[in-house]
C-alpha cells in the first residue's frame, strides 16, 4: 500500500470533521495540494467562508501546498479588505454608487498579490493569516497566531504580530530538506522512507 487515495474526502472512517482538503474547495482562486487536510470542530465546509474578502474582482489567490495541517478556525484574510491608506480617507465610497461610482477614477486599492502557504506546513487553531504573506515549507503556526510578514522554511513563529520563536533545525539540516523536498517524491517512495520522514536524522 501507498498512503490513502488523496481523491477521498474523508481518510479518516467514521470522522467527517477532517478532510483532504482539495477535494471540498469550489472556488477556482483557492489552490490546494495534495494530501492537506483540514480540521474542523463543527464542519469542514467551513472552510471557504474562513477565507474572508476573497472577491472575484480582485483576482488573488490562496496556495497552499502538499502535506498541510490546517486546523479549525484558521482564517485568511485577502486582498479585498485592503482600503486606501494615504489618501485622506480610508472609505471606500465607490462601491456604494449613486454619485461616488467614479470616485476610484484613476486609482486603485493597494494590494500584496497571492498568499501562498508552503509544503508541510501546519497552522493551529485561529491563526490569522494577512494578505500576501508567504509561509515558508516546513514552517509551524502557533495557535492564535496573527500572522502579518513572510514566514521562512522551517520555523516557529507564534504571537500577534507572530514573531519568530526559533528555527525547527539547523541550517545546514534545512538546507537540505529544501533541497529533498520529499513531498513531491512517488508515493512509494514516500512509504518506503516514512521511518526517515517521522523520524530525526536524515
Amino acid at each position: 500500500m501507498t498512503g490513502p487515495d488523496p481523491n477521498t474526502t474523508f481518510p479518516l472512517p467514521h470522522y467527517n470533521r477532517l478532510c483532504f482538503l482539495k477535494n471540498i474547495i469550489k472556488n477556482p482562486n483557492i489552490i490546494v495540494g495534495d494530501y492537506t487536510y483540514y480540521d474542523d470542530f463543527e464542519d469542514v465546509q467551513h472552510f471557504e467562508k474562513n477565507v474572508k474578502y476573497h472577491f472575484d474582482f480582485v483576482g488573488d489567490q490562496l496556495i497552499i501546498g502538499k502535506f498541510c495541517m490546517i486546523a479549525s478556525d484558521v482564517t485568511f484574510i485577502m486582498n479585498g479588505a485592503n482600503h486606501l491608506t494615504d489618501a485622506v480617507s480610508t472609505y471606500p465610497f465607490a462601491i456604494f454608487g449613486n454619485g461616488w461610482e467614479d470616485a476610484m477614477a484613476g486609482k486603485t486599492y493597494p494590494t500584496k498579490g497571492n498568499t501562498r502557504i508552503g509544503n508541510d506546513v501546519w497552522i493551529g487553531h485561529q491563526a490569522m493569516i494577512m494578505p500576501g504573506v508567504t509561509i515558508g515549507d516546513g514552517a509551524i503556526i502557533a495557535t492564535s497566531a496573527v500572522v502579518t510578514k513572510d514566514v521562512l522554511p522551517y520555523s516557529i513563529v507564534g504571537g500577534n504580530p507572530a514573531q519568530l520563536l526559533r528555527m525547527r533545525f539547523p541550517a545546514a539540516k534545512i538546507e537540505h530538506l529544501l533541497k529533498l523536498q520529499w513531498w513531491d517524491w512517488e508515493l512509494e517512495k514516500i512509504t518506503e522512507n516514512l521511518p526517515y520522514l517521522t523520524g530525526n536524522t536524515l
